[in-house]
């Protein structure tokens, strides 16, 4: 078992053990299971799905670090949200928002890059809440959803 946390400038989000979790990274989707070499890796804007033995969860990360390191994975992101806790029609217009005013108005690189990553943030969490939204609580059902929550 490897110890994760997933915290956010707003709260700690997980905090549990688990048999394996698969991220975005800027090297591309890695998986990490028990005994995995030392790692620190920039997260990137998708999915995040944690397993432990036959419960499956999925979050939308919006980018931040990982490391990785004797079992302990700790990653700092800007935001992680369930698949659950995903209003997609929030998220679609938030993405639209972000994209007009990228597209509409003139500004420097530095803007430009924080507009970027807001449409790289909604269509992360887009992707998810669609690929889940038919499954319930990301595929869960109550009972199992309250075990992992204690």
């Amino acid at each position: 078992m490897i110890n994760l946390t997933i915290v956010t400038p707003e709260r700690t989000v997980y905090n549990d053990s688990i048999d394996q979790v698969t991220l975005p990274t800027e090297q591309g989707e890695i998986t990490v299971m028990s005994n995995h070499i030392p790692l620190v890796s920039v997260v990137n804007p998708g999915e995040l799905v944690i397993k432990t033995g036959s419960i499956t969860l999925p979050f939308a990360i919006s980018g931040g670090f990982v490391q990785v390191n004797e079992n302990q994975i700790i990653i700092l992101a800007d935001t992680a949200e369930r698949a659950e806790e995903i209003a997609e029609d929030r998220a679609e217009e938030a993405r639209l928002r972000a994209q007009q005013a990228r597209d509409e108005k003139r500004f420097d690189t530095e803007e430009f890059a924080i507009l970027s990553a807001k449409i790289e943030k909604e269509l992360a969490r887009i992707r998810v809440a669609k690929k889940y939204r038919h499954k319930g609580h990301a595929g869960l059902t109550e009972p199992e959803l309250v075990e992992i929550n204690q």
